[in-house]
C-alpha cells in the first residue's frame, strides 16, 4: 500500500523551498551580526573575534544558498562550518542537542550536505 500524502511531484518544489528557507534563517544569522538586524550583539561576548568571521561566512553562504548560485560547494562548505560551530559552541556544553542549545547547528550541518549532494533544485541561478 502506498500512503502518499504529499504527491512526489511535489518534491522539486519542496527541495527549492526548503533551500531558500534555509538559506533565508542562515542570511539572518549574518545580516544580525554583521549589520545589526536582528540585533545580535548579545552574541558577540560568546564569540568573541569569530563574531564577525562566522556573520561573514552567514551572510555570503546564506545568500549564496538563498538564491541557488554555487550551491553544491557553498552547502559543502557551511555543512562543516555548521558541524564546527556545534563541536566549538554546544557540545562542551552537553552531549544532548536539546540540552546544549545545538539542535540548529546539527540540523543546518545535514541540510547543507543534503544540498552539496542533492544541488540547488528548481528556482535557482544555478541551472543543473
Amino acid at each position: 500500500m502506498n500512503f502518499t500524502i504529499i504527491p512526489r511531484s511535489f518534491t522539486p518544489t519542496l527541495h527549492a523551498v526548503l533551500r531558500i528557507v534555509t538559506g533565508l534563517v542562515l542570511l539572518d544569522h549574518g545580516t544580525g551580526k554583521i549589520l545589526g538586524f536582528p540585533d545580535l550583539s548579545a552574541m558577540q561576548p560568546m564569540l568573541g573575534s569569530l563574531f564577525y568571521v562566522t556573520g561573514a561566512i552567514e551572510l555570503v553562504g546564506g545568500l549564496l544558498i538563498l538564491v541557488g548560485f554555487l550551491t553544491r560547494p557553498a552547502a559543502f562548505i557551511l555543512s562543516g562550518f555548521t558541524a564546527a560551530a556545534y563541536f566549538m559552541a554546544h557540545f562542551p556544553h552537553g552531549f544532548f542537542p536539546a540540552l546544549n542549545g545545538g539542535d540548529a547547528a546539527i540540523l543546518f550541518c545535514f541540510i547543507f550536505l543534503y544540498l552539496a549532494a542533492a544541488g540547488a533544485g528548481p528556482w535557482a541561478v544555478d541551472k543543473e
